[in-house]
């Protein structure tokens, strides 16, 4: 009896942990702003038709919060599918916007001829990469939201700084949604790691991406003002 205590009592500490999944509402939120501000590109630069990626983006996330609604938790071959099918969707229609959106800032489209419309333009397609990224993270690392809530690997393709300092003690830390838009948001405007070390090749491969992505777009947006209002 008294050999089998221990054992017993780490079983039952286990399923406490993997219980304790992440509230789905932050990256709900994000994917419902996406869709908004594909609402707001001009469709010179929107992917598709007004109602497509919305429609797209929004039955993916309805076909997510029907199958693991309140926390996300659910461990699933098909969940996980069709979560990287969102991200997907959501990466593809901002870097469309990207490109488009620095084609007219080259050849002083019509979209960019107005200092209202550059920032208004320029600022809706940096967010959405922001928010496409940050996603991209959330999704990507250690195998998804789901599998965090289960278990952590020993060593993270992000590095946050609760894994880095041992001193914060933080065995048992997630990170979460706000985690990874904070990384999204630093990465896009200090165009390199700031606390949070890419550790595995992916990590590195798309944060380098996204920092390229964000310096055409802030070079080209502040080149294009110098002459918009010249």
């Amino acid at each position: 009896m008294t050999g089998q205590h221990p054992s017993d009592a780490s079983n039952l500490h286990e399923p406490q942990q993997a219980a304790h999944g992440e509230a789905r509402w932050p990256m709900a939120g994000a994917v419902i702003a996406a869709a908004a501000l594909t609402l707001l590109l001009p469709d010179d630069l929107r992917l598709g038709p007004r109602w497509a990626l919305p429609l797209v983006e929004g039955l993916l996330l309805v076909a997510l919060i029907a199958g693991d609604p309140v926390r996300i938790s659910r461990r699933s071959a098909v969940m996980r599918v069709v979560s990287i099918a969102l991200v997907s969707v959501l990466a593809c229609g901002a870097i469309w916007s990207t490109l488009q959106l620095i084609d007219d800032l080259m050849h002083g489209g019509s979209e960019t001829n107005s200092a209202d419309a550059l920032l208004q333009v320029s600022g809706s397609v940096w967010a959405s990469t922001v928010l496409a990224f940050s996603l991209l993270y959330f999704e990507l690392d250690s195998g998804g939201a789901a599998a965090r809530a289960h278990h952590m690997p020993p060593t993270p393709a992000l590095a946050f700084p609760q894994h880095l300092s041992p001193e914060l003690n933080a065995t048992h830390w997630r990170p979460r949604y706000i985690d990874y838009l904070y990384l999204g948001f630093t990465n896009a405007t200090a165009f390199s790691p700031t606390d949070v070390m890419p550790l595995a090749p992916w990590a590195k491969i798309v944060m380098t991406v996204q920092s390229a992505v964000s310096l055409l777009i802030l070079g080209l947006v502040v080149a294009r003002a110098v002459n918009v209002l010249a």
